[in-house]
């Protein structure tokens, strides 16, 4: 497999997940925005990221759609990803006491460990894009 394919192949996996996850979140705005106020954050906060989050999953989604701007999808889908996987890294070590997840949608019905293994798994995948994309290709005529 080439690695143009590849990426479009990891890419593929990243978009659906993004766009699921922003719309999720703004199809069960309330819930969403309600359980956000449960997590350990400054109240001021609450509504920025209530709007903040779903925006950049759709901002992610599209840059990974458009082969001009993949790599940067890559990249951010990979901050995104750490940034949820450490979360959840903490809250699995009780770090905020016993708090819900503020994923909406089937992603928020999973318990804290299989969340993380959901997590790590969209997290190899968003690395290895950003991975392939950093890779020269290298041709060798005889």
């Amino acid at each position: 497999m080439k690695k143009r394919q590849v990426i479009t192949l990891l890419s593929t996996l990243l978009i659906p997940l993004w766009i699921y996850a922003a719309g999720s979140k703004l199809t069960e705005y309330t819930i969403f925005k309600d359980q956000l106020a449960r997590q350990p954050l400054p109240s001021w906060s609450i509504s920025i990221l209530a709007w903040a989050l779903p925006s950049v999953e759709i901002i992610t989604a599209l840059l990974l759609y458009f082969q001009r701007t993949n790599k940067m999808g890559c990249i951010l889908s990979s901050v995104l990803m750490t940034a949820f996987t450490v979360y959840v890294l903490l809250a699995l070590s009780g770090a905020f006491g016993d708090i819900p997840c503020s994923c909406a949608g089937i992603i928020g019905k999973l318990r804290w460990k299989g969340h993380l293994l959901f997590n790590i798994f969209f997290t190899i995948i968003s690395f290895a894009g950003w991975y392939l994309h950093k890779q020269k290709v290298v041709r060798i005529y005889l």
